[in-house]
């Protein structure tokens, strides 16, 4: 016996797995018709296939469950009639009297009952049953959605066991081939909303070096709220800036491209600190989806000397910055921190102080989104006790790298490193870190000599430990 369509591809061999037993709802209108064996076998592979019988579609829904892997349909079963593909079928298909649809060749409302199924078992592997003489019905039923067809007439137990198995295997791959297709196109999305949340900074003309690193928490897969900026203004000023929207995916992430863009534009525009704060707080309150949304943000302005600097806090952490000591060791710090404002979103009428901060000749300036700090330590690592890496716990394990000679791109990765193997395993939340590097050389025309030893920190106003 062969199946129409299924006979040709049967012909080729089975992928190579372990023999499984597999369900068949078997969909049909007519009891003396119905299968009454309890169950086929498969002797080609030991494959034990278990057989329930439903009259209608309404039994048939009450019969599908999980375990059941394969539908055997009925075509002459009537579909609910309401739909519009049944509503479709049945105007291009109207029976011409002789009851082979229009012109002989419509499939009529035939298929309504396929689309029920098809609704209603979107996982399950589908068989088309019809007369030899509807062989336009089998193909129609293939292009709709049915992993293959059989005729009823040329049917035995030899053919099902296979065309079942055959099928189920079909509906695997292209289950498969759906998802995969659908993750190429979520990365797709991603990649291009990751393009908007990490930019190429702009530094043209400046003698700071830059490099970032970014990575998503285990809970997703690859964008979250994170964002960062850096450019340099036509009077040589360099601007940074690093921020956190809370909660994650992609309105979130959204939102934080927003804030980057027009914090890009209004800092061409000549704002700064609260001017500019204040105006990306507008800008949140109109684009955000919930009140309860909000952002943290950090801002730093670095004098086109490269020995000052301008900070903003908004609900942030405070950056940390590296300066040489007397012995030419880089040393980290956490900058001042002195009444950084709330988050953006937060408080209407909020104020941002903008704080100076003098950095010295050579310098490294490290911003980061609180997924750096948020990581668990055992305590036995030497970073205090067991609980959050927390800001002292980073200015440690940044000080542990520096000592080893680590710079730039080096030191990111490896912190960024560390910080997982701390907490056993990927972080909960998403990390960005930015880093911005000087180094004081003999050759700077408008800084001549030898690298001196950074002053201690001077900031504008009384000094709090950092949040």
């Amino acid at each position: 016996m062969e199946s129409g369509q299924a006979g040709d591809h049967h012909s080729t061999a089975a992928p190579h797995q372990q023999p499984t037993d597999l369900t068949l709802l078997v969909i049909e209108n007519d009891p003396a018709d119905a299968f009454a064996v309890p169950a086929l076998f498969d002797t080609a592979n030991g494959t034990k296939v278990r057989v329930r019988t439903a009259r209608n579609l309404t039994e048939a829904e009450r019969l599908l469950t999980d375990d059941v892997h394969c539908i055997l349909l009925d075509l002459a079963l009537p579909g609910c009639g309401h739909c519009p593909e049944c509503t479709e079928d049945a105007a291009r298909g109207a029976d011409d009297g002789t009851g082979n649809g229009a012109a002989g060749k419509g499939t009529g409302p035939v298929l309504g009952a396929l689309h029920d199924v098809l609704r209603m078992a979107p996982g399950q592997a589908v068989l088309a049953l019809t007369p030899p003489d509807r062989a336009e019905h089998a193909a129609a039923a293939v292009r709709a959605g049915a992993q293959d067809y059989l005729f009823r007439d040329e049917l035995d137990a030899r053919l099902l066991s296979r065309a079942i198995r055959y099928a189920v295997e079909r509906k695997r791959a292209d289950t498969a081939s759906y998802k995969l297709a659908e993750s190429r196109l979520h990365a797709q999305e991603n990649a291009r909303l990751e393009r908007g949340l990490l930019p190429t900074p702009l530094l043209d003309g400046s003698d700071l070096r830059f490099a970032s690193r970014y990575r998503p928490g285990r809970s997703r897969a690859l964008l979250g709220g994170d964002f960062y900026d850096t450019v340099r203004t036509p009077d040589g000023t360099v601007h940074a800036m690093i921020g956190d929207v809370c909660g994650h995916g992609p309105d979130e992430a959204a939102l934080g491209v927003e804030l980057r863009i027009a914090w890009r534009a209004l800092t061409f525009a000549g704002l700064c600190g609260d001017e500019l704060l204040s105006t990306l707080q507008r800008v949140l309150e109109h684009e955000r989806e919930s009140e309860e949304i909000f952002a943290t943000l950090c801002t730093v302005d670095i004098a086109p000397d490269g020995r000052r600097a301008g900070l903003c806090l908004a609900g942030h952490p405070a950056p940390l910055i590296a300066r040489q000591d007397r012995q030419g060791q880089r040393i980290a710090r956490l900058m001042p921190y002195e009444d950084g404002g709330p988050a953006l979103g937060l408080l209407t009428r909020a104020r941002w102080p903008r704080q100076q901060v003098e950095l010295g000749g050579a310098w490294s300036l490290l911003m980061y989104t609180d997924g750096l700090i948020e990581g668990r330590v055992s305590g036995a690592d030497g970073l205090g006790e067991p609980g959050r890496l927390g800001q002292d716990g980073m200015v440690a394990m940044i000080n542990r790298q520096l000592a080893e000679g680590l710079r730039g791109e080096d030191l990111l990765d490896a912190a960024v490193t560390r910080v997982r193997e701390l907490n056993g395993g990927e972080l909960t939340d998403d990390v960005a870190v930015l880093l911005l590097d000087r180094e004081e050389t003999r050759d700077r025309s408008r800084y001549a000599g030898a690298a001196r030893p950074a002053a201690p920190f001077r900031a504008s106003g009384p000094q709090r430990p950092p949040l």
